[in-house]
């Protein structure tokens, strides 16, 4: 009996060991082929800091193209060149920028030309807050944590002669100037320039840093590419070559192509460690951040508070059922949700006041990286509903951008306003929180700075500028061939009507009107001749000759960005009714809808039409297609591999879709309170609700099936009450306790 016991016992205990905690899912490596444009660096939930192995820059025989599928990524899944760790990046984006600050260790005799410093590598390893990987050409393994402003590498050296090197000089940023300094024999000090994101050039910014090795170097010195001076013989010091090195330790380096060098004799499986803080703000700062969040050099502690953190965060939903594949795919989706917006302020709470050269101070977190015209339409509502304390501090964040700069963000960038994209997307992101009863936060400056965009004309507008065209038609002509007036209008039509909500709650009813009607305003673009919407000439006439699918695969479509008439016709989700009855009525709305899924016209990478397959249970007896599309669509572009995004990840809205959908329930509609219901992926998800906001506590999302094919729903009850349609309001649904769904393979 006792062995009995022991046995048991014992394997109950391999059990508890063995027992996967949420970031042991996440594959760091999923998006980052396919133009997902994540990488597997290492970062905290919501870092200023992330630390990312740079791979997409070629060597002299395989240099890389800028046109190639990586170029807005510091790392491709389909590369293999490393060039350094880059310190602080973004994730998912779609066009190149930070990626600098590029930290490299070599073997052998020093060589700066990254061309030919560069090296294969293997072993690959990535999950939440570390990364590594073997240096092929050396023989030296790498390793890379973070802390919120800090990063940590460890470098194990073969004997011999090592070299770390600090590039200044590449990176994805158009930007090139750099400063560096040399403070003592283990630490240096610099700034440098970032900036023109998507090719805006009023979007620059510095970055400081201070950076400290663990150990005391043979020598030391800094290198500057030379510019090339014809007829003139040039005198290098030590390398032959295109760089100049420098060995005098007090003077400082500036220029468009510089770097530092330390060299050591190393023994076998020597480690040598390197820290870097940095800061938006000041060097000084950078040094505080450093000293305060690593004062010493500790790899494996750095490592350990990292992933603690993410359990902490990914804990807020546990799910059970499904398969191995299902549960990486969805707690690296919540991972990538949770990588922007990151904080910028330092430890100290000082930030770059928006749009100026002033600094502010923060006793909260202050939030950068705002890619409001992807986030609003899912990645809002999802932060209202898991994280509301980051939510609000994301929100009060916004409204302080407003009170120093004059305007809400678009898509801000480190303190600057990129003007990426179009429309007004501060507006659904914000009224959407509100409407779901997140408040505690200054609405009435809220609402001033969304009126302000709203009605400001268009010569003086920032957000809006061809408003006065807006105003006075209610539509944006087409007045360029490529000026994207279609896309703008709609963009500003579900702002409006944001809006509308938003002065209602307020008890501001003329304006209430006024945006509602304004939000109708769509149907002028509404061809029957194509059954889609249209572009519009000044003179009121419809743009001729017209192709709805002229703008597949991102070529340029008059009237439309990144798209085309098939893929917006649809995006006006505050008022699919009226949209069904301007094509005829409810069949003919849902025919054309599945006829966009038929054709292969659907781009699920596309933002306005990423709620298509949601539409369909707007409608009665109809609502079976939208639980058939979004498991063929998850089964399609999601997948635990490199390519397991459907496209740009556009800071995490794309697995926000894959988070809402695998659970079994989305928002169609942002500012709209009703979710729209699809089968869940697991058998049992439990959300972990902050009692502050939601004082139930907690929601258990339970599936009832006998198969996998068991895929429609033929009952929902919330609370054990049964709900009549495929819907559910956000007061439903948090208050539910349990929401259970039957599921049947027949529709």
């Amino acid at each position: 009996m006792r062995k009995q016991l022991m046995t048991f016992l014992l394997c109950c205990g391999a059990l508890i060991v063995s027992a996967q905690q949420p970031a042991d899912y996440v594959n760091p490596f999923i998006g980052t082929s396919n133009y997902g444009t994540t990488n597997p660096g290492a970062i905290c939930p919501q870092g200023m800091m992330s630390v990312t192995p740079f791979n997409v820059m070629g060597s002299k025989s395989n240099k890389f193209d800028k046109d190639s599928q990586w170029w807005s990524t510091p790392y491709s899944a389909d590369n293999n060149f490393f060039t350094g760790y880059a310190h602080v990046n973004l994730s998912g984006v779609g066009c190149p920028e930070l990626g600098s600050l590029l930290l490299m260790p070599t073997a052998g005799e020093l060589n700066v030309d990254y061309h030919e410093y560069g090296s294969g590598y293997k072993d690959e390893v990535a999950h939440p807050g570390y990364y590594s990987n073997l240096l092929t050409k050396y023989n030296i393994k790498t390793e890379a944590t973070a802390s919120m402003r800090t990063g940590l590498t460890r470098f194990t050296f073969p004997k011999g002669q090592g070299n770390i090197l600090l590039n200044l000089g590449e990176g994805l940023t158009n930007e090139t100037g750099a400063t560096v300094r040399m403070v003592s024999d283990t630490e240096i000090e610099g700034s440098k320039l970032l900036g023109t994101f998507c090719y805006n050039p009023q979007a620059v910014f510095p970055i400081y840093f201070v950076m400290k090795v663990s150990k005391a170097p043979k020598q030391a010195g800094y290198w500057k590419k030379q510019r090339e001076m014809k007829g003139v013989e040039a005198d290098w010091d030590i390398y032959s070559g295109k760089y100049k090195l420098y060995t005098k330790y007090n003077r400082e380096m500036s220029g468009d192509d510089i770097g530092v060098w330390f060299t050591y004799d190393t023994d076998e499986n020597e480690v040598i460690e390197v820290k870097m803080g940095v800061s938006f703000v000041s060097i000084e700062n950078a040094r505080l951040n450093m000293n305060t969040e690593q004062p010493d050099f500790n790899f494996d502690k750095v490592r350990a508070t990292a992933g603690q953190m993410w359990n902490d965060d990914l804990s807020r939903v546990q799910v059970e059922g499904g398969t191995q594949d299902d549960k990486t795919i969805f707690y690296t989706a919540m991972y990538h949700l949770l990588i922007h917006p990151n904080i910028i302020q330092d430890v100290n709470g000082e930030y770059p006041m928006m749009e100026s050269l002033k600094v502010g101070h923060t006793t909260g977190n202050r939030y950068t990286v705002f890619s409001l015209w992807d986030t609003y339409r899912n990645v809002s509502t999802l932060m209202t509903l898991l994280y509301p304390e980051k939510q609000l501090d994301i929100i009060r964040t916004m409204i302080d951008m407003y009170k120093e700069s004059g305007w809400l963000p678009k898509w801000e960038l480190y303190g600057r306003e990129t003007l990426t994209m179009e429309g007004d997307p501060s507006i659904p992101y914000i009224v959407d929180a509100y409407m779901r009863g997140l408040r505690d936060y200054d609405i009435e400056t809220a609402y001033e700075g969304m009126r302000k965009g709203a009605t400001t004309p268009g010569e003086f507008n920032l957000l809006h500028p061809d408003n006065n065209d807006y105003m006075s038609k209610g539509y944006v002509p087409l007045r360029e061939q490529y000026d994207n007036s279609v896309s703008h209008a709609l963009e500003y039509y579900i702002a409006d009507w944001n809006l509308s909500l938003l002065a209602n709650a307020l008890g501001k009813k003329e304006d209430a009107k006024l945006f509602r009607e304004r939000a109708m305003g769509y149907k002028h673009y509404y061809s029957k001749e194509y059954g889609t919407l249209r572009p519009i000439l000044p003179d009121g006439t419809f743009y001729s000759p017209f192709d709805p699918k002229q703008g597949e695969n991102f070529e340029p479509s008059p009237g439309f960005h990144e798209g085309n008439a098939w893929n917006y016709t649809f995006y006006v989700p505050h008022d699919i009714m009226g949209l069904a009855k301007l094509m005829g009525g409810p069949k003919k709305f849902v025919d054309r809808l599945q006829m966009v899924f038929d054709k292969g016209y659907y781009d699920m990478a596309n933002e306005p039409d990423i709620a298509y397959p949601y539409l369909f249970s707007y409608f009665k007896g109809e609502a079976w297609r939208t639980q058939k599309l979004v498991r063929e669509l998850l089964g399609k572009y999601y997948h635990n591999a490199p390519n397991g995004l459907p496209g740009n990840d556009d800071t995490g809205t794309m697995s926000t879709w894959a988070i809402f959908s695998m659970m079994g329930f989305y928002p169609a509609c942002p500012g709209d309170l009703d979710y729209v219901l699809t089968s869940p992926t697991f058998n049992k998800v439990t959300i972990r609700l902050d009692k502050k906001f939601y004082p139930k506590g907690e929601l258990v999302i339970e599936s009832a099936h006998q198969t996998p094919d068991d895929i429609y729903i033929k009952e929902v009850t919330a609370g054990g009450k049964k709900l009549k349609g495929y819907t559910i309001s956000q007061q439903e649904l948090v208050n539910a306790g349990t929401l259970r769904f039957t599921l049947d393979s027949k529709k």
